[in-house]
């Protein structure tokens, strides 16, 4: 099992914010007037109206500043984003990839505590809606890559993108441990933060391998092959 760093601080449960932060900008008191509602009720559910009166401002503000539900849940992931990226810890430079990316995974569920009943109210409409899930698993994905690239693994093209979507699925299933995870220390959560980890690590060895001995030249074969089949034939 993968060392987990230590954490000198207790993190005791925290409630979902019901009203936006006092004092904030229009576009910050939307995003937070939608995820406590986000708390409330699920996504879809959830009204362009409602958002606007909660936040204290005009639909036509709202409607200048967002343009759909969806861009204020991918707004609240660039700023949970934000927050993790800026919390690096040049302490794990020398310590192995499992382990940087397990700090990087616990640092963003920090990030998320006091979004815990609307991240459960999430993954409720995912099981539901199929549509959502495709579009929310979108915006993992994107977080996922820069996820990646903090704990210093590379996310760029095509293998990239197969990391960074594997990494959303296990991180996905992280969190429906994380939000019935009460205890301080969220020893289950880093069990299975661990495991996922883990079964991840398995994932990557496997993909590289397939790379490793991908037939590119049969590929090559077969793509001359067509093109000459396609050529037509001298009468």
């Amino acid at each position: 099992m993968a060392r987990k760093p230590p954490r000198s601080k207790k993190r005791a449960p925290q409630a979902a914010p019901s009203l936006p932060p006092p004092g904030g900008t229009d576009h910050d008191n939307i995003i937070a007037a939608f995820i406590a509602l986000l708390a409330e009720k699920r996504f879809e559910r959830i009204g362009f109206g409602e958002i606007a009166q909660r936040a204290g401002v005009s639909l036509v503000t709202a409607r200048s500043e967002f343009g759909s539900t969806l861009a204020i849940l991918a707004a609240h992931y660039k700023e949970l984003d934000r927050k993790v990226l800026a919390g690096g810890d040049n302490d794990m430079a020398d310590e192995t990839p499992r382990e940087r990316l397990f700090d990087v995974l616990m640092r963003r569920i920090e990030a998320m505590a006091p979004y815990r009943e609307a991240t459960r109210s999430l993954l409720d409409s995912t099981a539901c809606n199929p549509g959502f899930a495709c579009a929310l698993n979108g915006l993992a994905v994107r977080s996922h890559s820069w996820m990646l690239t903090a704990a210093g693994i590379d996310a760029a093209g095509p293998r990239g993108v197969l990391r960074a979507q594997g990494m959303a699925m296990l991180f996905g299933q992280v969190l429906r441990t994380w939000v019935d995870d009460h205890d301080e220390g969220l020893a289950r959560t880093m069990a299975a933060l661990d495991r996922s980890l883990a079964r991840g690590q398995r994932m990557a060895g496997m993909l590289d391998n397939l790379c490793r001995f991908a037939p590119t030249r049969f590929f090559r074969r077969r793509r001359r092959s067509r093109y000459e089949d396609d050529e037509p034939v001298a009468a």
